[in-house]
C-alpha cells in the first residue's frame, strides 16, 4: 500500500478477503494509465524490489481499469446516512436536513478521501466510548488523544462532547489538512490540535502528555509495535480504546496490552472486526 501510495500520490485503499488470503490495494488516477505505462512499471519493479529482500507479495497481479463516469456525489448521498451515537452525538453529512435534539452534539463530516465518516464498525465502537465517558459533572479537565486521526472524526466528537484539550495526529499529511479543514467548518478549529506525527516515532512535546482517553484506530501490527509508546500515554485512571483490528488478530493485540497491566473491559465484534477498551488493571471494572 505505501508502494502504490509514494508512487501514484494519491491515498490508496486496501482491502483483505481473510477466507480467500489475498489483499488488493487500489488507487483512482484521474489521468489515464495504460497497461505497460510509466506507473505500472515503476510498480512492477517496486514489487520485485520487496520481493528481493525475501518478502511475500503474493500474485502481484497489476490491474488497469477504466471507471465509467457517473455522479460519484449523488452516490455518497445514497449511502452516508445521519448516524446517532448513543443518543448525545450525531453524524450527518452537509446535505443532511436532520437537526440534533437538544442536547446532541452534532458533526458535520463529507466523505473524503480520509478514513472516518462513522459508518464502518471500528469507528462507531471509538465514536461509542468517547459518548460513553463523555465529560459530566463537575469534571473540568479530560484529556482526550486521536492517533490515527484520519478524517479527524474523533477529535471533531471529542471536543464537541466537551473533552479538553484535544489532540490529534496522522501519519499521512493530507489526511491531517483534511482534519483540519474538517475542524474549522464543524467550529472546533481552535479546540482541536491537529499534528502530523508517526506513533513509532512521538514527538516530544507529546511523549511527556498524558490522557484520559486515548483513542487508536489502527492496524494490529502497527498498535504491537507501537504499544509502549501508547500505553505510557495514559492516566493512571485512563482508558485506552483500540480498533482497526481483524477478529483473528484481536486475541495476540488483547495479550501484548494486557501484558502491559491493561485489562479488556469491554469488547465488540462486528463482521470481520473487534474493537476493545482498557483499561489499568489497578482500577478494572467492568463496562457495559
Amino acid at each position: 500500500m505505501d508502494l502504490l501510495t509514494a508512487l501514484s500520490r494519491q491515498s490508496c485503499a486496501s482491502f483483505t478477503d481473510v477466507e480467500a488470503g489475498t489483499v488488493r490495494v487500489s488507487v483512482f488516477l484521474s489521468r489515464r494509465e495504460r497497461p505497460g505505462g510509466l506507473l505500472t512499471r515503476r510498480i512492477s519493479t517496486g514489487l520485485r524490489t520487496i520481493k528481493s529482500w525475501g518478502l511475500n507479495v503474493g500474485s502481484g497481479r497489476i490491474l488497469c481499469r477504466r471507471v465509467r463516469p457517473q455522479d460519484w456525489a449523488e452516490s455518497w448521498r445514497r449511502h452516508f446516512k445521519p448516524l446517532e451515537i448513543g443518543g448525545a452525538l450525531l453524524i450527518k453529512p452537509s446535505w443532511s436536513r436532520r437537526k440534533a435534539k437538544r442536547n446532541q452534539a452534532a458533526v458535520v463530516l463529507d466523505p473524503g478521501l480520509s478514513f472516518g465518516t462513522g459508518q464502518h464498525p471500528t469507528t462507531a465502537f471509538c465514536l461509542e466510548e468517547l459518548v460513553r465517558f463523555r465529560p459530566r459533572g463537575v469534571r473540568r479537565s479530560a484529556p482526550f488523544l486521536d492517533i490515527g486521526t484520519g478524517s479527524g472524526i474523533l477529535a471533531i466528537a471529542a471536543a464537541k462532547l466537551g473533552f479538553s484539550p484535544v489532540g490529534a495526529f496522522d501519519f499521512d499529511v493530507e489526511a491531517v489538512r483534511n482534519a483540519k479543514a474538517n475542524a474549522i467548518g464543524n467550529g472546533v478549529g481552535r479546540q482541536v490540535r491537529f499534528f502530523r506525527g508517526d506513533v513509532m516515532k512521538l514527538k516530544r512535546s507529546i511523549a511527556h502528555a498524558t490522557y484520559r482517553i486515548i483513542c487508536a484506530n489502527l492496524t494490529a501490527d502497527l498498535l504491537l509495535n507501537a504499544r509502549d509508546r501508547i500505553v505510557q500515554l495514559m492516566k493512571s485512571d485512563g482508558i485506552l480504546v483500540l480498533a482497526g483490528i481483524l477478529k483473528q488478530e484481536f486475541p495476540l493485540v488483547r495479550k501484548k496490552f494486557e501484558a502491559a497491566r491493561l485489562q479488556l473491559a469491554r469488547s465488540q465484534t462486528a463482521g470481520e472486526w473487534q474493537s476493545g477498551t482498557f483499561v489499568r488493571k489497578s482500577r478494572f471494572v467492568t463496562i457495559k
